[in-house]
Order: C-alpha cells, then sequence, then structure tokens
C-alpha cells in the first residue's frame, strides 16, 4: 500500500534533499521549480500512474527560463495567478486516487506569450548585429 514515505522517497531522490516532511512545499522549501519540477511530477506520474490532465504547472512553479526583459513588459503566466503549493501530502492523495485534483479557480491567460516574443525578438536582433560584426571583421 502506498504512503507518504513512498512519495517522499520519490522526492528525495530527485532532490538530493534530506529534509522533506509531509507538509513541504516542494517550490519553496526545496526550491524545486522549471525543468526539475517538470521532471519530478513526470517520474511521479510514471511511478503511480497519476492522470495529469488538469495539471497547470503555471499555478506551482516558476518557468526555468528567465522571461527578462520580456518579462518587464509583459507578466509571464505564473506571475499572473496565485501560487499553489505542492507538497508530498497532496502528491499521496492524487496517486490514491489516480488524478491530479485541484480545483484552479478561475483565470484568464493571454493567448500569445508577449514576453517570450520579446526576449526571441531581441535575441535575433543581437545575433544579427554579431553576424554583421563578424562579417565586417572578416570580410570588409
Amino acid at each position: 500500500m502506498l504512503t507518504i514515505h513512498d512519495i517522499i522517497a520519490l522526492i528525495k531522490a530527485h532532490t538530493g534533499s534530506k529534509k522533506v516532511y509531509p507538509d513541504t512545499d516542494i517550490n519553496d522549501d526545496l526550491g524545486v521549480y522549471g525543468d526539475d519540477f517538470e521532471e519530478l511530477l513526470i517520474n511521479y506520474h510514471d511511478q503511480y500512474d497519476v492522470d495529469m490532465d488538469g495539471f497547470l504547472w503555471y499555478f506551482h512553479y516558476e518557468e526555468e527560463a528567465n522571461s527578462f526583459p520580456g518579462g518587464l513588459f509583459f507578466k509571464p503566466s505564473n506571475y499572473r495567478v496565485e501560487r499553489i503549493p505542492v507538497t508530498p501530502e497532496m502528491l499521496l492523495q492524487f496517486a490514491k486516487s489516480g488524478k491530479w485534483a485541484i480545483d484552479y479557480p478561475e483565470h484568464t491567460l493571454p493567448n500569445v506569450r508577449y514576453d517570450i516574443m520579446i526576449n526571441r525578438a531581441l535575441l535575433f536582433v543581437m545575433l544579427s548585429v554579431l553576424g554583421v560584426v563578424l562579417w565586417f571583421k572578416w570580410f570588409g
């Protein structure tokens, strides 16, 4: 039978943290976010066959990539909602029921991530300028 100790063991193995308790906030207390949090949840899903269809990442943790400078003008998704902590106790309940069962509050997100679009545009401009500078250095 699945116990809280099984869930805690999974989290400890994934994070390397020795201090994980039933009420530990995986994001705040352990500093797990972005790709690391996603990998933990993939392992959790695979090990306990939890239906994660209703999971909305932006309520639980920040993205791995920094949204600066675009985030200065347009808030990333996780800053548009109030964060909901994820604890081992919650993961145990969801594993026992077989389904991610959070009733998320009403919210709306833009259809387009303008923060990311700005970041990509700036990267394109910087790489273009670098290309022009290198072109003139070698061929000019």
